[in-house]
């Protein structure tokens, strides 16, 4: 299914500052924020250098700049993020798009390589490594794609044909072009899957519930109509010999059969000689019945 969404709800799902999430992947590791906070110290040092070098008259113009790379272990995070974010809004135009999971597998990739010294003095090549989880999922129409995240302890409950849920972006009105596809979404498990949260996740949610909830509601109105035509239909009529407030009398009604009884005393009523005979037919006709069925 691939709904395309307003430019509104594009500028919503993918804002222009960078979130917090997206602040997070940016802040990286301990080695990357040493690495920052030493671009730090040598901004401050160097526009100091140079206030003193350029006199008085430039000295609040490099105080600023100074204070800006002070603070570049800081805000660095957010402006690499909003750099990215900026490149997906040029695309433009966006759908939902769900699909399922076709294939699923867990690889170690290469995400680093760090150079020490042994024991002996020879110089050792130490390679990071990182176990990533990959998903192939595919919609009816047959559009296939593959992502890959770094694996986390709730994947595990990631199964094939499970419902996923992400973001198409294009570059054209009809998204006959796919340029990217943000990281997925489990609704089944409330999970997210992707390497840079590219997605405001909460808005994203709620279009998906608002979306789920559209397509849902005509086959409960269907429902719903059905059962209200059913109610509404009228009644058939009565046959002409009955009527709503009374019933024909019925033959076989014990309260129904009149009966007298005998003239001299001791005689059995009428309606008890008659219908002696009866039961014994009926006996009869209980045991052939019962003869033939077995």
């Amino acid at each position: 299914m691939l709904v395309p969404l307003t430019r509104e709800t594009f500028d919503r799902l993918i804002p222009k500052i960078a979130t917090y999430p997206q602040y997070q992947f940016y802040w990286g590791k301990p080695q990357d924020f040493i690495r920052r906070l030493a671009i730090s110290v040598v901004a401050m040092v160097v526009t100091w250098l140079l206030s003193l070098a350029t006199g008085e008259a430039t000295a609040p113009l490099w105080f600023l700049i100074g204070f800006a790379g002070a603070l570049y272990w800081f805000w660095a995070p957010i402006y690499l993020a909003s750099i990215r974010n900026g490149k997906v809004r040029k695309l433009g135009y966006c759908g939902f798009w769900e699909a399922e999971i076709l294939d699923l597998y867990v690889t170690e990739e290469l995400v680093g390589q760090e150079e020490t010294v042994n024991e002996r003095g020879d110089l050792v090549i130490v390679e990071n490594r990182e176990r990533c989880i990959n998903l192939e999922v595919g919609d009816d129409t047959g559009f296939e794609t593959q992502l890959q995240a770094p694996l986390r302890r709730e994947h595990k409950g990631l199964k094939r044909g499970m419902r996923v849920q992400s973001l198409i972006l294009s570059d054209r009105p009809d998204l006959s072009r796919v340029a990217q596809v943000a990281d997925l979404f489990v609704p089944m498990r409330s999970i997210w899957v992707g390497d840079y949260p590219l997605l405001q996740r909460e808005a994203f949610e709620e279009v998906s519930r608002r979306l789920t909830d559209d397509q849902d509601r005509p086959q409960r109105r269907s429902r719903r109509d059905d059962r209200n035509a059913d109610r509404d239909r009228p009644m058939p009529p009565a046959p002409p010999s009955e009527s709503r407030l009374a019933r024909r009398p019925d033959p076989r009604d014990r309260a129904m059969v009149p009966y007298e009884m005998g003239d001299r005393p001791g005689e059995d009523p009428p309606f008890r000689r008659d219908r002696d005979p009866e039961p014994t037919r009926r006996r009869d006709r209980r045991s052939r019945d019962s003869d033939l069925r077995f």
